[in-house]
């Protein structure tokens, strides 16, 4: 049976973009990297909403020419998993996906998503703030983890929703040499205090 897991990289005041959409400012490092493509050795598929998507697409062909001098080996290593795995964007607008092994949803059904994540064998990973409130809101998360980078930008879009409660159990964090620090949690299933 798998996990639903949201996870998002932010400021310490809870963004995942400032006012302007701009993320720049939350791009990982090299160590920050390693350490995100050894957690996503658990994951089995990816859940997107479209303007993460949009994003993520990048790695479509990021890193496949092995001639390209400019991109890391972590850089490398996570387009090379990525562009395999089982990608499911939710989006009204899209027409197409132009990236492999991507399907394309145009409702966000929770009971669908449910039984999708408990017939796989590890997680699935949740991007995007707005369908991540969609799954949090319909109670089907079962863990969240967040990099706070360490900024604050004040305002912007808000990783979580304002009017959400949670209870969560800490389940493992970690700190990186750039300030950065990876926190882990357990959703509890029963109501928030």
């Amino acid at each position: 049976m798998g996990r639903l897991v949201y996870t998002a990289i932010g400021s310490l005041d809870g963004f995942v973009a400032d006012a302007s959409g701009d993320f720049s400012w939350a791009a990982p490092d090299e160590e920050v990297h390693a350490y995100v493509n050894e957690r996503d050795q658990q994951v089995v598929a990816e859940l997107y909403g479209r303007r993460l998507f949009e994003v993520m697409g990048v790695w479509e062909t990021y890193g496949a020419d092995p001639a390209d001098e400019d991109v890391t080996e972590v850089e490398r290593a996570y387009g090379a998993v990525w562009r395999e795995r089982a990608k499911t964007v939710f989006s009204t607008t899209l027409t197409s996906v132009p990236t492999q092994h991507t399907r394309l949803e145009r409702s966000f059904d929770p009971a669908a998503v449910r039984a999708y994540v408990d017939a796989t064998d590890g997680d699935v990973s949740l991007g995007g703030p707005t369908l991540a409130a969609h799954a949090l809101r319909a109670g089907i998360v079962d863990a969240v983890e967040y990099y706070a980078h360490p900024v604050v930008i004040g305002a912007g879009t808000r990783w979580l929703p304002p009017d959400l409660r949670l209870g969560l159990d800490l389940v493992t964090e970690h700190r990186f040499g750039c300030g950065v620090v990876h926190l882990a949690y357990d959703v509890r299933r029963s109501p928030a205090p």
